[in-house]
C-alpha cells in the first residue's frame, strides 16, 4: 500500500455503530448526515461504519461528506452478496467513490444461521468481488481479522487489516503477520469519564454481549487472558487493556500504545452509559478532536 494511500485514513478516525440510514426516520437521517458532515468538519482522517451496514447505509456517509475516508466496520459477507456489493459501491458518485473503503467480516456462528467455513467463505467472496463488473479489487477493501489466518489473507488480497475488540499487544502480534505494507488499523473503545469505577461499569455494560462470542473471547484467551477474566462483565485487567477509561488525555496516550504497536491508524468508539446519547456522542468527539489537535 502506497503512503499516500495510508494517509487518507488518517491517524485516528471515529467508530460508530449508529449511522444507518436504513434504521431511522426522514428526521434520522437528517440527524445521521449531519453527524457524519460534523465529524468529517472536527478533522479525523476516517468515518467507521460499524454495526453491519448496508451497502446504501455506507454510501449515504459517503453522500454526506466531502473528503473524509468512509469505511464499514464491517459489512457481513453473508447479508449482502458481493455482486450486490459491488453493483452499489458502483453507483456512488465516481468523484467521492475513491474515499471509500469496504471492510468485510464474517460475523459470528450465534448471529448468522447459515455461518459455516468462515474463512472459505471469505476467500470466495473475495473471488466475487474480483470477478464483479466492475470489480471491487484488494485497494478498495479490508479484512476484520483476528488470527493469523484472516490476517494472512487480509495482507495477500486487501488493504489490511480492522481488528475490534483488541488490546495493544494483539495490534504488535498483528503488525508481525501483516508485514511492513499492509494497513493496520484497530478499533479502540473509549470511555470519557474520570470515576474509574464507573468507567468500567459503562465498559462492561458494552462488553457483555461481546464475550458471549466465541471469535472474540478465543482471541482473548489466545492472547493470554483466561476465564476468569470474562467473569462479571469482564476484570479490571481485561477492561483495562482492551478500553481506553478516562479523560481525553488518558485516550490520546492509549491511541498512542496502539500507534507504537504497529497500528497505522486507530478507529475510536466512544461508549456511554447513556442510551439516549449512544448514537450520536457528538459531545465526546468534539472533546476528542480538541484534545489530539493536529494529531488528528
Amino acid at each position: 500500500m502506497t503512503s499516500e494511500k495510508r494517509e487518507t485514513f488518517g491517524r485516528v478516525g471515529i467508530w460508530n455503530g449508529g449511522l444507518h440510514v436504513s434504521r431511522v426516520d426522514t428526521d434520522g437521517k437528517k440527524a445521521v448526515a449531519e453527524a457524519a458532515a460534523e465529524i468529517e468538519e472536527l478533522g479525523y482522517g476516517t468515518l467507521w461504519l460499524g454495526g453491519s451496514p448496508s451497502p446504501d447505509d455506507a454510501a449515504a456517509l459517503v453522500d454526506a461528506t466531502r473528503t473524509i475516508t468512509v469505511a464499514t466496520g464491517i459489512l457481513s459477507i453473508w447479508n449482502h452478496t458481493a455482486e450486490e456489493v459491488a453493483a452499489r459501491i458502483a453507483a456512488i458518485d465516481a468523484s467521492a467513490r475513491g474515499r471509500f473503503v469496504l471492510g468485510l467480516g464474517v460475523s459470528h456462528d450465534a448471529l448468522v444461521p447459515q455461518y459455516a467455513k468462515p474463512y472459505s467463505a471469505m476467500v470466495d467472496y473475495l473471488d466475487a468481488l474480483d470477478a464483479a463488473d466492475p470489480s471491487v479489487g484488494s485497494g478498495h477493501r479490508l479484512l476484520a481479522a483476528l488470527g493469523p489466518k484472516m490476517l494472512k489473507l487480509a495482507s495477500d488480497r486487501s488493504l489490511g487489516a480492522h481488528p475490534y475488540l483488541v488490546s495493544a499487544a494483539h495490534t504488535a502480534e498483528a503488525r508481525q503477520a501483516l508485514g511492513p505494507d499492509a494497513l493496520l488499523a484497530p478499533e479502540l473503545s473509549v470511555v470519557l469519564d474520570t470515576d474509574l469505577d464507573r468507567a468500567r461499569d459503562t465498559a462492561r455494560g458494552m462488553l457483555a454481549m461481546y464475550l458471549k462470542l466465541p471469535n472474540y473471547t478465543g482471541n482473548l484467551l489466545r492472547l493470554g487472558f483466561t476465564e476468569g477474566d470474562f467473569d462479571g462483565g469482564g476484570s479490571a485487567r481485561l477492561l483495562d487493556a482492551l478500553f481506553a477509561l478516562g479523560d481525553a488525555e488518558r485516550v490520546k496516550a492509549r491511541t498512542r500504545e496502539y500507534v507504537e504497536a504497529g497500528a497505522d491508524h486507530v478507529a475510536l468508539q466512544v461508549v456511554t452509559a447513556d442510551e439516549s446519547r449512544k448514537a450520536l456522542p457528538l459531545a465526546e468527539y468534539r472533546e476528542l478532536a480538541d484534545a489530539f489537535g493536529d494529531e488528528l
